[in-house]
């Protein structure tokens, strides 16, 4: 269970921008739902079999706690990690250490809660135009020209023959650009601008990754723990 957990919060709370996730259950499969405080990330994720712990529908509120609770050093080794349960959810995660002497409930949020307060954020379907996987040197790249460009808070994606590009800057002003990935078979055209920090936060994440983007202002970045595969949207923006 505490891996189940560890991945949960490395992925969501990791980013620093969601807090409260969803989880929904059954014999079939486990889910996991949750969007950004600023509605500028969208997670869907897929746990790779079903959870018998997660049956149910539930939220997972304040993770920042669960995170601290998680990396408490009496929790680390030989901890007694349980989920407690009504009939229809899971109501609560219940640490004690190997002693016996020392613990914490962490609480979950009602159904009927997480529904209200994470309405159905359904996305859409769009034609990917771009599907690659990303290397270590292309997101190290945009790393560097983030921090040459640290005033900037979106880029820019466009297709130059079979390069990717990744645009920063105002070209009348201070601007630099990169090949992220050379060739490519889909074309963008559309100048379309992403948020620089979630897309490095999502890219630096553990796990193997994939990225997609649409001439129709999306782009997903699919990233496979070994435990969960999430997929973060991002809502193309404007400047």
């Amino acid at each position: 269970m505490r891996d189940f957990l560890l991945d949960i919060v490395q992925h969501t709370y990791g980013l620093g921008n969601i807090d409260l996730v969803k989880i929904t259950g059954d014999e079939n499969g486990t889910t996991i739902n949750g969007i950004s405080e600023d509605r500028s990330v969208i997670v869907e994720g897929k746990f790779k079999g079903p959870v018998a712990d997660f049956v149910g529908t539930f939220g997972m509120p304040n993770l920042a706690k669960l995170n601290t609770i998680l990396n408490l050093p009496p929790y680390k080794e030989d901890a007694d990690i349980t989920v407690a349960r009504t009939d229809d959810a899971p109501t609560s995660v219940n640490f004690k250490n190997k002693e016996g002497d020392f613990k914490n409930d962490y609480r979950f949020m009602k159904a009927e809660v997480v529904n209200g307060v994470l309405k159905n954020f359904k996305f859409k379907s769009v034609n990917w135009n771009i599907d690659i996987v990303p290397t270590v040197q292309g997101i190290q790249r945009l790393k560097f020209q983030s921090q040459a460009h640290s005033d900037e808070t979106t880029f820019s994606a466009k297709t130059d023959g079979t390069d990717l590009k990744f645009f920063f800057g105002n070209p009348s002003s201070h601007s630099g650009e990169f090949v992220f990935e050379s060739a490519v078979s889909g074309k963008l055209s559309k100048p379309w601008s992403w948020p620089v920090a979630a897309i490095i936060g999502i890219l630096s994440l553990t796990g193997d990754k994939t990225l997609k983007i649409s001439d129709e202002g999306a782009t997903m970045i699919t990233v496979d723990s070994g435990l969960i595969e999430y997929n973060y949207i991002l809502p193309a923006q404007t400047k």
